[in-house]
């Protein structure tokens, strides 16, 4: 699994570039319609889930863990795709929908980490995404009735700070890597 994510590091940065623009979107277009934010959910949740389907398709055949990354990749484009087929859906219907997609990934994140704590040294990264990721969808179910304003700039503010901890991840899994590509030319 850490041979995967160390050979893939380039789909967790394209993960973590697009939360970070449907963050820095959702501040931009505070006032956007239930339409818009349908739109870009749907989106963002449509290529993370095919990025990360990209990341378990490139692991080797039998690497712990690749049946999570497969889960976890057609949770996300099932969410991208409900969203796009019933795009009239009610705001509260759509935050179940964005809260418990949030919950499953975050808890699959921690149980990838939990897995690579032996292989991998900053396992931290992947389990405070993970911790991010439920209870971002937590405070979801918790709190129903917050203003649509409200509710976009959790979404924004989850969706950036998930991007940075995946962009921080990358970039340990990138040194990993030519760490290793070192010290093998070194050999």
């Amino acid at each position: 699994m850490l041979d995967a994510l160390q050979r893939g590091w380039r789909f967790l940065v394209l993960r973590g570039v697009c939360a970070v623009i449907f963050g820095i979107l959702a501040f931009v277009w505070p006032g956007a319609t239930l339409g818009a934010l349908v739109i870009l959910f749907g989106a963002y949740a449509l290529v993370n889930g095919a990025l990360t389907l990209a990341l378990a398709f490139r692991a080797p055949q039998g690497t712990p863990g690749k049946g999570m990354l497969i889960f976890l990749g057609l949770l996300g484009i099932a969410a991208g795709i409900l969203t796009f087929i019933y795009p009239g859906i009610t705001a509260l219907s759509l935050l179940a929908v964005i809260a418990w997609w949030a919950i499953l990934t975050g808890i699959f994140e921690i149980a990838v980490a939990v897995k690579l704590r032996q292989q991998l040294t900053n396992e931290w990264l992947l389990i405070l995404s993970g911790v991010l990721s439920v209870a971002f969808g937590v405070l979801l179910i918790a709190r129903p009735g917050a203003g649509a304003l409200s509710v976009i700039w959790l979404i924004g503010a989850y969706a950036l700070l998930f991007g940075i901890m995946l962009l921080a991840l990358a970039v340990r899994l990138k040194g990993a890597v030519s760490a290793t590509s070192g010290a093998r030319r070194l050999a």
